[in-house]
């Protein structure tokens, strides 16, 4: 079926169902920002294939709203259908509920899937509609009759995450959690996101690309624990190992009659921005506790063999660029290399390391213009060739079972121009200025944003994504809740706390031209004065000074550069060959 075909199957539903829009988001019944296939129904039905958006279709227009990170990539993906880009300047904004509420007509009928959406997502969009007169069915799945080759769920196996990395024991986390819930007064938690369950499990899955996670629902009672997932993904082993930390194992499609099933006085913790709409209405309103995901903010503070393990992963990953990007250079001094290309042997190498378990994303190759898309995916046969000249933008991370890495460098191969190197320095000033940072406790990363584009600003210039975000420990490359990002978002409201991984990535992107982006991961830390926290940066790898303007920085500046590159030089040496060393010299000699 064509996009347009698909849209008319829609629309032919939403008509036997007397719907007047129908929106189908991103999302999973998890709230995962990166879904198994068989949720991903906003791609199947507009053909966008970005890890945000979502789509809206009503009885005479279809559309994608996204954020900036996907413009230039919805432009083109949903150029050859009836679907319309609607741009979200805002991250997270919900523009299309106003667009709704101003567009249908009072006595309208806009359904969902509730399932796929949390509880604070359709009481907000609930509200916005009924001022209007609009009404909202919320409890309608209308994909499921017109996509007819849905892929199924994911069987794949689980696994343990070994105590050696996970340095917590799965009993001593559920202690910790149970510490809490006494705190909250509550007899039962419920967990919905993936990545909180394997982390709270020490457990670790295949059923979603890019994310060591398992489909899966948990809750946490006093007494024991259970597990709801598919059976047949876990072993004989694990089930043992899990029964004898008092972890039960029941079926996934049991979570509803087992909710619903819960009745005060017993009380059950719910996190309303992670829970989904459908199965909190299948729990006795006066049996629920509203919280906050504990997971989560507990999950967000590595321990120190995590952080040690942080630190050691970024070596082996280095390793792995390093004989990229020498490949490259050698490549590229007789032929040009296609975008795509470079990815794949970006994998090959990663997988010489060990521990190597796959891409924590897809990895970003974007040469010239296709680097100012900022969520670019090159693909064989529409990619670039990438020259020996111009720029390349490369964003890339690995899963190993011993941590996770996320780097961004963008570098050279010719002469820049004023306009590229000034874009370039200020872009650096910024990843810099966020780097030194000190800050008293209790600083949210918001009121740190700012830091790493106040150079930009000074020259008219910025970027329209947020300049960081948590990073997860053999996780999600993008772990909540913490990051730095202008706004009200959670990211930008959460406090930094020592232990937290984020990302430092300030950019610059000029459309059809080039686009820029630094990217080190950095460790919250206590600073050396009381009071007082600031960053260790542990990614390790050369920025290129070709591009810089000097003129531009300042000599406490220059100094952090040289002392981050002898830093990197001395640390990855005893991991090189002599070739990749005297390159490594080369690319990391002072300014």
């Amino acid at each position: 079926m064509s996009i347009n075909d698909r849209i008319s199957s829609l629309r032919k539903s939403m008509a036997e169902h007397s719907i007047d829009a129908y929106i189908i988001p991103s999302t999973d019944p998890h709230q995962s920002e990166y879904v198994a296939t068989h949720w991903k129904g906003r791609e199947w039905i507009s053909g966008f294939t970005g890890s945000a958006g979502l789509a809206v279709v009503t009885r005479d227009h279809a559309g994608v709203w996204t954020d900036s990170r996907y413009f230039i990539q919805a432009e083109e993906e949903l150029a050859s259908s009836e679907f319309t880009l609607h741009k979200v300047i805002k991250q997270g904004a919900p523009m299309h509920e106003v667009w709704l509420a101003e567009t249908l007509p009072a006595g309208s009928t806009v359904a969902i899937d509730a399932s796929l959406f949390s509880v604070s997502q359709v009481k907000g969009l609930r509200l916005r509609l009924q001022k209007n007169d609009i009404e909202l069915h919320d409890s309608i799945d209308l994909l499921q009759q017109a996509w007819q080759d849905r892929p199924s769920l994911p069987i794949e196996a689980i696994f343990e995450h070994e105590l050696v990395y996970a340095g917590e024991s799965r009993a001593d986390k559920l202690s910790r959690v149970r510490d809490k819930m006494k705190e909250a007064k509550a007899d039962q938690y419920f967990i919905s996101t993936l990545d909180d369950i394997a982390w709270l499990f020490n457990i670790r899955g295949k059923d979603v690309a890019c994310n060591p996670v398992a489909i899966a629902y948990a809750i946490v009672t006093m007494d024991d624990a259970h597990l709801f997932i598919d059976q047949q993904k876990v072993s004989e082993s694990l089930t043992a190992s899990l029964s004898a930390d008092q972890v039960q194992l029941s079926d996934y499609r049991d979570i509803q009659a087992h909710l619903e099933a819960i009745t005060p006085p017993s009380r059950i913790l719910v996190d309303a921005a992670s829970c989904n709409a459908d199965l909190y209405q299948s729990i006795h309103a006066d049996a629920v506790l509203k919280g906050e995901n504990i997971v989560m903010h507990m999950k967000a503070v590595k321990n120190k063999t995590e952080l040690s393990h942080f630190r050691e992963v970024m070596k082996k990953d280095a390793v792995a660029l390093t004989k990229l990007y020498m490949w490259l250079e050698q490549k590229l001094s007789h032929r040009a290399v296609p975008e795509a290309e470079l990815a794949e042997q970006l994998i090959a190498f990663r997988a010489e390391g060990a521990d190597y378990y796959g891409e924590s994303f897809d990895a970003i190759v974007g040469y010239e213009a296709n680097g100012a898309i900022v969520h670019y995916r090159p693909e064989h046969g529409s990619c670039a060739d990438i020259k020996n000249k111009g720029m390349l933008l490369l964003d890339s991370g690995g899963q190993y079972t011993d941590g996770t890495t996320d780097i961004t460098r963008t570098i050279t191969f010719s002469e820049p121009t004023a306009e590229q190197r000034r874009a370039y320095t200020a872009v650096l000033q910024g990843h810099i200025a966020l780097a030194q940072a000190k800050f008293p406790i209790g600083t949210i990363g918001g009121q740190l944003d700012a830091l790493a584009r106040q150079f930009l600003w000074q020259h008219g210039l910025n970027y329209l994504h947020g300049t960081g975000h948590g990073v997860g420990f053999f996780l999600n490359v993008h772990e909540p809740p913490q990051g730095f990002a202008p706004g009200l978002s959670t990211r930008s409201n959460t406090t930094l706390l020592p232990g937290m991984v984020t990302s430092n990535e300030p950019g610059y992107y000029k459309e059809g031209a080039f686009g820029i982006r630094i990217e080190n991961l950095v460790i919250c830390k206590q600073a050396d004065d009381e009071g007082f926290l600031d960053f260790e940066t542990i990614t390790l790898f050369p920025i290129d000074t070709r591009l810089i303007d000097q003129s531009m920085m300042s000599a406490a500046e220059i100094k952090w550069l040289n002392e981050y590159h002898q830093e990197v030089e001395e640390k990855l040496r005893p991991h090189l060959n002599e070739e990749q060393q005297q390159w490594m010299g080369t690319k990391c000699k002072a300014m």
